[in-house]
């Protein structure tokens, strides 16, 4: 396996939503939960201040465009109350109160313009990720891609064929419900394919706009944890089968893992009011077994020299810092620290789903990186499902 991977392009969302902001909405919205007082604390220990939306947070937590909530059976619900001895006036008053109470946004308000958002993002990650390949549109062989929280058929692959546009025999290869794993797979993916023909131009392009998980109404503290976490995001990169003068970093070896009886403990699941990410407390611990079993792959990958070889960065995307300090804790004594700088300095504005190993990446890339030094990137998704890669900077 070798494939040549081109600087990605990274476009973060334009509306910057500060943590602040979040934990007034949801202290305004939820001052007698449970967890209310410890918000200002849940929010610190995110290490995350601000975090960029491809929409407003007031199109996140606006009332939906329908009638109020008391509106269905208004008559039925009128006549009940006469019944049960209201007088007629009283009665109007209180269908009036319910008919005034805001109605949550449906799924169509919800992902419709952030669909649209998704699109038009992804285009523009993809433009710049062929102009950092020196390449044309009419170059591409191949593309993938991925975004998993506005679902859609056809879905961003046909809309890219069309915006950009695309050859009309260019492969489309969508995988929507990649999820957190998308940046490494996707590459895996593409790596296997210019394996199969070199002269073969694969683009990537992963647009996901998280921010259509905020749910204003929900009340649990994982809810919470959500709405302070994600961050929306598209990139791109080009992946080549032969090297290219733009080319950044070579891909040697790519590891997939799936834990069985794991896919209920990170999901995304459809309401009446649009898409809710549901978490379990499990999860951390699910996604650090992906990680022993990474280092168990480089171990052996690398079991004839294994005290002198070392990654010179390591570019993860785990989900939370729980994990990343779970992997400074369990890695090899004798690998130097600061590996996960970049996934660090990448996190403190928001978890990206699949667009935050790109993310890493460009950000290790604008750092700098020496040629010959070795790189290992790697993500785990809801599954529990987890892919690394290992090569080579240029």
């Amino acid at each position: 396996m070798a494939a040549y991977l081109c600087a990605p392009a990274v476009i973060h969302g334009e509306h910057s939503v500060d943590t602040r902001e979040i934990v007034a909405e949801v202290h305004g919205r939820h001052p007698d939960a449970a967890w209310a007082p410890r918000i200002d604390g849940i929010a610190a220990s995110t290490g995350i201040e601000t975090r960029g939306w491809m929409l407003p947070l007031e199109a996140a937590v606006a009332p939906g465009a329908g009638r109020g909530a008391g509106t269905a059976g208004a008559g039925a619900a009128r006549e009940a109350l006469i019944r049960d001895g209201f007088t007629e006036q009283d009665a109007d008053r209180v269908i009036a109160a319910l008919e005034a109470v805001p109605a949550p946004q449906t799924v169509q308000e919800r992902t419709a313009p952030a669909w649209e958002a998704v699109q038009a993002y992804g285009e523009r990650a993809a433009r710049g990720a062929l102009q950092a390949a020196g390449l044309d549109v009419a170059d591409v062989d191949c593309l993938i891609t991925s975004n998993s929280t506005t679902p859609a058929l056809p879905g961003l692959d046909v809309a890219l064929a069309n915006r950009l546009p695309l050859r009309g025999d260019t492969m489309l290869l969508p995988a929507t419900q990649w999820a957190c794993v998308a940046g490494t797979r996707s590459l895996a993916l593409a790596a296997d394919l210019v394996a199969a023909d070199p002269d073969r131009v694969v683009l990537v392009v992963i647009s996901e706009a998280l921010s259509t998980t905020y749910q204003p109404a929900d009340d649990t503290l994982e809810s919470l944890i959500v709405r302070l976490l994600f961050a929306d995001t598209a990139v791109a990169a080009v992946v080549t089968g032969r090297p290219r003068p733009e080319s950044v970093l070579r891909l040697d070896a790519a590891w997939h893992h799936t834990l069985p009886g794991t896919r209920d403990l990170h999901r995304l699941e459809t309401w009446a009011d649009g898409t809710h990410f549901v978490m379990d407390r499990r999860g951390p611990r699910a996604v650090q077994e992906t990680v022993t079993a990474m280092w168990e792959w480089l171990r052996v990958r690398y079991e004839d020299d294994p005290a002198a070889w070392h990654p010179d960065v390591l570019l993860a995307h785990p989900g939370g810092t729980r994990v990343l300090e779970y992997m400074e804790q369990t890695m090899p004594d004798e690998w130097p620290s600061g590996l996960l700088e970049y996934s660090r300095d990448s996190y403190t504005t928001g978890n990206r789903g699949g667009a935050a190993v790109f993310d890493i990446l460009r950000r290790a890339h604008d750092a700098g990186q020496k040629a010959g030094s070795r790189a290992v990137l790697y993500a785990a998704a809801p599954g529990l499902t987890a892919t690394a890669l290992e090569g080579e900077w240029l």
